[in-house]
């Protein structure tokens, strides 16, 4: 369960399809999702709805006897968001608006929201700043005198509230000046990456809240923001990191997530160039994650849209102090057993024992197994750089755990 802290949250409902393509587990596991990506950006949710439809209402998302129900709630305890976990059209989110007289957000504009939070550089703000004014720009008509009725909150940051008078020549003009930045800094970052020499290059990557950081901050000994909320890391980190005597080069990338912006995948191109240039990937996986299988595939599939998915790969299972099975009564005949009553040692022997070495269990945490994750890391780093600097390898001898 989320915690809620004492501070002001924002009021907001979830709205959720069940459709052919989208069972009932599956949904109900998106707006677990979405509402802690709600609270992650400063919201509170008060109830979720969801409607089992073929394919989602091509004019407002969900039929009309459901937007009834939603509409009433939201008059009713005065909410003053309500928030959809697939992306909208913008005639659905024009549409949806007039009904509902409140604030509507969907899955895209809430990660991007998030992202308007967290980015601290210059770099990082123009990024979310060009994937903020490309989704908007198909939905400025109509939408300026809605949103002039809201006071700022979750999906208001950026360029969204500055920008209620401008037209669409504007904004794109806007979204080009961007563009030019950001191949400015492209081309600064490009430069850096180049200075750093033939150095070995690692990357961490996973989805969102897996534990990216709090590795980074254990094997490089350095202190990278971490938290328990979904995009807690934005901005990429570079640091040299030593085992033993051999040195090379971690990066701590932004994570993923299912229905990932594609205009966060655009602007982010300098951020994903460190994943597509490293030498050697680190997959962090959540393993107390219910769903954890699913992340994985998320992350293969963006892997492979930015052409990296051939890359030498060294799955990190992380949180096995976390991970614990249902119960499971084998006395209970009506009972089906499945992967969620697995033990960790059950996982390991299923398609995990097919990667072999590949597949390495940890607590970055509790900083269990990292004897083990260091001496496997050394030793892929070991053979990528021996085979750059074919004439020192002798200075980088084989990993005694003693």
């Amino acid at each position: 369960m989320i915690e809620k802290k004492d501070i002001d949250l924002e009021k907001t409902v979830l709205i959720g399809v069940i459709t052919r393509d989208q069972n009932k587990e599956k949904s109900r596991e998106y707006l677990d999702e979405l509402e802690f990506l709600t609270y992650t950006a400063g919201g509170e949710v008060l109830k979720r709805f969801t409607q089992k439809l073929d394919i989602p209402h091509p004019k407002t998302f969900i039929g009309k006897g459901k937007m009834e129900d939603v509409e009433r709630f939201i008059k009713e305890n005065d909410i003053g968001t309500a928030i959809f976990d697939d992306e909208l059209s913008p005639a659905q989110e024009r549409n949806i608006s007039k009904i509902l007289d409140c604030k509507v957000l969907d899955r895209t504009n809430l990660i991007l929201d998030i992202f308007a939070q967290r980015a601290q550089t210059s770099y990082a703000r123009t990024q979310v700043e060009l994937a903020q004014c490309e989704y908007l720009l198909p939905r400025l008509k109509g939408m300026w005198t809605h949103l002039e009725r809201q006071k700022g909150g979750i999906g208001m940051r950026g360029p969204g509230e500055t920008e209620i008078e401008t037209d669409r020549r504007i904004v794109r003009d806007k979204i080009a000046l961007l563009k030019d930045k950001i191949k400015i800094i492209d081309k600064q970052m490009a430069v850096q990456r180049g200075n750093r020499g033939k150095m070995v290059r690692v990357a961490l990557v996973g989805y969102t809240n897996v534990g990216k950081s709090t590795l980074m901050n254990v094997i490089s000994k350095s202190k990278v923001f971490a938290e328990n909320k979904l995009f807690a890391t934005l901005d990429t980190t570079v640091r040299k990191v030593v085992i033993k005597n051999l040195p090379f080069l971690m990066t701590d990338t932004v994570g993923f997530i299912r229905k990932l912006p594609t205009q966060l995948i655009d602007s982010f191109k300098s951020t994903l160039d460190e994943v597509r240039e490293a030498d050697l990937l680190l997959h962090i996986v959540d393993i107390s994650h219910l769903n954890f299988e699913d992340q994985i595939e998320s992350v293969n599939k963006t892997l492979d849209e930015i052409n990296s998915s051939d890359k030498p790969t060294i799955m990190v299972f992380n949180k096995i102090d976390a991970y614990k099975p249902e119960p499971f009564d084998d006395d209970d005949l009506i009972a089906v057993r499945t992967k969620a009553n697995y033990t960790l040692e059950e996982w390991k022997n299923t398609w995990m024992s097919k990667i072999g070495n590949n597949a390495l269990f940890i607590s970055a945490l509790k900083k269990e197994n990292l004897e083990y994750f260091k001496k496997r890391v050394y030793n892929e780093v070991r053979q990528i750089h021996i085979t750059r600097f074919p004439y020192n390898h002798f200075l980088y001898p084989d990993y005694d755990e003693n």
